[in-house]
């Protein structure tokens, strides 16, 4: 994990999400939801710099018991990326997950 400088940490909007690298994360399922983990909102930002991806994320709660497996996927992924060599994972809880940083397609079929 790295920390992130002071500035606010703001999740890229879905319409800004064109690189493909956001679709092979949202291959990633969380598996108490079965939903990809980009479309369930745990992905606020990748930042790829010389090789290297950080990816600014966070877990639906600090208890999470799938958290360090979904980590672990974010980074293996991450390093199939081509052009990638490194991933750094900067996993943060401000701002905090809600559940209304769902896919709003998907939270509707939730009922939620």
């Amino acid at each position: 994990m790295i920390k992130k400088d002071d500035k606010k940490i703001i999740p890229v909007p879905p319409e800004k999400r064109t690189q493909n690298y956001w679709g092979l994360l949202n291959e990633i399922i969380d598996p108490e939801v079965g939903i990809g983990i980009v479309d369930l909102g745990l992905i606020y930002d990748v930042e790829i710099t010389n090789g290297r991806a950080v990816i600014t994320m966070t877990l639906t709660s600090m208890g999470c018991p799938v958290g360090p497996s979904i980590i672990t996927q974010v980074e293996y992924v991450t390093k199939r990326i081509p052009g990638i060599k490194d991933a750094a994972i900067n996993l943060i809880w401000e701002p905090a997950w809600k559940p209304d940083r769902i896919n709003p397609d998907i939270r509707s079929m939730l009922d939620i």
